[in-house]
């Protein structure tokens, strides 16, 4: 009435060149599943599914277009590209500022390119000055480059950190400066 097998007749399910068991033949084969589905890790190096990047992919820049007029600090820790008008400061990872665009106020960031007019300090890792750029105010700055045409008044300060700010200025003299008198 039962038959018994045997149990070295056990059947084993073989394995294709990915790793992902293959049913037995004449057994209903499965639908189409990715590898996460099939509980199996993709091979290093390859996304999990096609057309997915295997990490966050980073976001595209914020653009100020030509007519926002902006009065305020804009602060971001990502990416932006100005092409209006700030009147405030600007401190961001990435900044572009296009060749109509304006600020007036200070510029922090890590990487600054300048086609336009900043009115106030720069500082920045990395700074580029533009052709077509028109800065007046100092830039402290790690590397600069400066293109001919470009517009600069004020001074260029190289300092190994210069997104930091100034812990004590210190004077030629090699004193602290004096404090400020306290308002009344």
């Amino acid at each position: 009435m039962f038959s018994r097998k045997s149990k070295t007749q056990s059947v084993q399910p073989l394995r294709s060149e990915t790793g992902a068991a293959k049913p037995p033949s004449g057994a209903p084969r499965p639908t189409s599943t990715t590898p996460a589905q099939q509980g199996a890790k993709p091979p290093a190096g390859k996304p999990a599914s096609p057309g997915l990047p295997p990490h966050k992919a980073k976001p595209r820049a914020s653009v100020l277009s030509p007519d926002i007029l902006l009065k305020g600090n804009l602060r971001t820790s990502g990416d932006v590209q100005i092409e209006g008008t700030v009147e405030g400061d600007v401190r961001a990872h990435v900044l572009t500022v296009g060749e109509s665009a304006k600020i007036v106020g200070e510029v922090i960031a890590d990487d600054v390119v300048i086609n336009g007019r900043v009115e106030g300090t720069i500082r920045g890792v990395k700074v580029r000055l533009t052709s077509t750029a028109q800065v007046v105010g100092d830039v402290i700055h790690k590397t600069i480059a400066i293109e001919s045409g470009a517009h600069f008044e004020g001074s260029a300060s190289r300092q190994e950190k210069p997104l930091e700010e100034n812990r004590s200025r210190v004077v030629a003299s090699g004193q602290p400066p004096p404090a400020s008198p306290s308002p009344r």
